[in-house]
């Protein structure tokens, strides 16, 4: 169990196994590092394997303030600065997805080695132009009102979405507790800013290779939004998990970890 200070009086929690290049995996929005709980022990055979707790999720401080993705993306920046981390690659979820694009915008890819993208869009909001998005106003209304009037019944909806097959008692346990884990005005804070970033303009300046991981099952996130993000990056590949929903590093472990590797192993 280890902490960073990455601001004042804000200290990130995070996991780390093995040595080589730097991996470090970052999860989505209300989620937390125990998500990647099958990943820390393959992947700190061959690197230096870092899973991390945004600030106000999991085991990081519960901050009442900072929950925007720029936020998050200068946390990550400070963390990988104090850890003297060189020539990452960084494994971003959903949210974390978004965290990565931001920290590439604002920080350059200079330190970058590769990133993977795991099951995210350019945009979480249908903009007029961009009907690929998951929220429009009425859903992410529904979802900021769910939070604050009864969230375990909202999560209890939601956290099965995210994956193909049917999720058993014991998963759904742990993972209302940890998505339970920050205070509701939290949770409605990065919810919010986490829907309305767009980074579709974003990706022609990035130059860092790019492994897109999307799973078949379209219940949140559409194949398309993978196959736009290939087009619009200019070295990006991407793979098609067909057994998975949103959490191909918990729906097909092994096909995972081995696609990842073998994409750090290229780079």
């Amino acid at each position: 169990m280890a902490y960073i200070e990455v601001d004042q009086g804000i200290e990130l929690y995070y996991e780390e196994e093995g040595t080589g290049t730097p991996v470090i995996f970052l999860h989505g929005v209300w989620m937390s590092s125990r998500f990647f709980q099958e990943q820390l022990p393959y992947f700190s055979q061959k690197y230096q394997t870092i899973l991390l707790d945004f600030r106000g999720h999991g085991k990081s401080t519960k901050s009442s303030s900072g929950h925007t993705i720029h936020q998050y993306a200068k946390d990550l920046y400070t963390f990988i600065e104090k850890k003297n981390l060189h020539d990452v690659v960084l494994v971003g979820w959903s949210m974390g997805a978004f965290v990565i694009w931001e920290y590439l915008k604002e920080f350059g890819e200079v330190n970058v080695k590769g990133t993977v993208i795991v099951d995210e869009m350019a945009s979480d909001f249908k903009w007029p132009d961009f009907p690929l998005g998951a929220f429009d106003m009425a859903t992410l209304t529904h979802f900021m009102r769910g939070i604050q009037t009864d969230r375990v019944e909202l999560l209890k909806g939601f956290l099965p979405l995210m994956f193909k097959e049917e999720v058993d008692e014991e998963t759904m346990d742990w993972m209302l507790e940890e998505t339970t884990e920050m205070s509701e005005s939290i949770a409605s804070a990065i919810l919010f800013d986490q829907s309305i970033v767009d980074y579709r303009n974003d990706f022609q300046n990035f130059l860092t290779k790019t492994l897109l991981c999307f799973g078949r099952e379209e219940k949140l996130i559409p194949v398309a939004a993978g196959e736009q993000i290939r087009n619009a990056l200019p070295f990006a590949t991407l793979e098609v998990f067909e057994h998975s929903c949103h959490c191909p590093f918990l729906e097909e472990v092994e096909e995972f970890n081995t696609k990842v590797d073998g994409f750090i192993r290229s780079l």
